[in-house]
């Protein structure tokens, strides 16, 4: 078992590919400017050892403008606002939730963090999607719902998904669009040592996110691990959040549930890369194509 529903096939996608500098190494991730603009992207992008896999989608019933006839607004939302779900979309209808991504602090306010594997296979074409629903609870959307429109992820994933590497930037939201303004976000930290974490996930068997806290430990030099009960299909990219505000539920996103096993073979016991300076390189690396596409 892994923690995220498998993708439907995939053929006839169009990849373009383009060189981009690597960005520096850091310590730990930059704050956000003040330009926030969103973009369109279409094709793949390759900097050296990271690269970023990049697929084009059209408008959908999950864009802000554009919204599904079944999202319920105005209802009072008790859960974690930067945090939600990822669902399919099918010819501008959500189809059933697989994965859980959340909001990453960013310049243009529309960067998701998720696992890796959550996004093998699945397509952004107009007529079989991606949509991000935030605070998704009990079949409300508090939120409302973004479209996934790129996908960023490492050339090591790439060329033999390897277990460190299951990370992957989304970029969500219509042009125009900045869905941080209305959620929030999670700041990126790299190289944190393992500590207690809240890790909020989106099982395919229930409507309701699932939330618990408990200590992180190291398993070997890239990887943490998480002990609690249920995390199972669908918790997959789930954020490992530290030093967790209690006002917003806001904080250090450090990990994702996947990685070992794509996040763990039981439902007790959750698994995650250890985010390293090739992580934050990938999101400087969405940054600077979202800034190129906007400028």
């Amino acid at each position: 078992m892994t923690k995220a529903s498998g993708p439907p096939g995939v053929s006839g996608e169009a990849w373009v590919r383009r060189a981009l500098r690597r960005p520096r190494p850091v310590a730990r991730a930059a704050t956000a400017l003040a330009v926030r603009r969103p973009f369109l992207m279409v094709g793949i992008m390759l900097a050296g050892v990271g690269a970023c896999v990049v697929m084009p989608l059209s408008r959908a019933a999950g864009d802000p403008a554009a919204r599904d006839p079944a999202a319920t607004r105005g209802t009072p939302f008790t859960g974690t606002a930067a945090v939600g779900a990822l669902f399919t979309s099918s010819d501008g209808h959500l189809g059933s939730h697989f994965c859980t991504a959340s909001v990453v602090d960013s310049p243009a306010g529309n960067l998701l963090v998720t696992a890796a594997h959550c996004m093998a296979g699945r397509s952004l074409a107009a007529a079989s999607g991606v949509v991000f629903a935030p605070g998704y609870d009990d079949g409300t959307f508090p939120f409302g719902t973004w479209t996934v429109r790129a996908t960023y992820v490492d050339s090591a994933w790439l060329k033999n998904q390897n277990p460190n590497d299951d990370v992957a930037f989304l970029v969500a939201g219509q042009p125009g669009t900045d869905i941080q303004q209305q959620t929030g976000a999670n700041t990126l930290m790299i190289n944190e040592p393992a500590q207690t974490v809240r890790v909020v996930g989106y099982p395919d068997a229930t409507n309701a996110p699932l939330t618990c806290t408990a200590p992180a430990r190291d398993f070997g030099p890239s990887q943490l691990v998480f002990d609690c009960d249920n995390y199972t299909n669908g918790t997959s990219g789930g954020p490992f959040i530290a030093n967790v505000d209690p006002r917003t539920g806001e904080g250090w996103v450090i990990g994702v549930i996947g990685g070992y096993q794509q996040g763990g073979d039981t439902p007790d016991v959750s698994y995650s890369p250890r985010f390293s300076t090739a992580v934050f390189d990938l999101y400087e690396t969405a940054v600077a194509a979202v800034a190129a596409r906007s400028g």
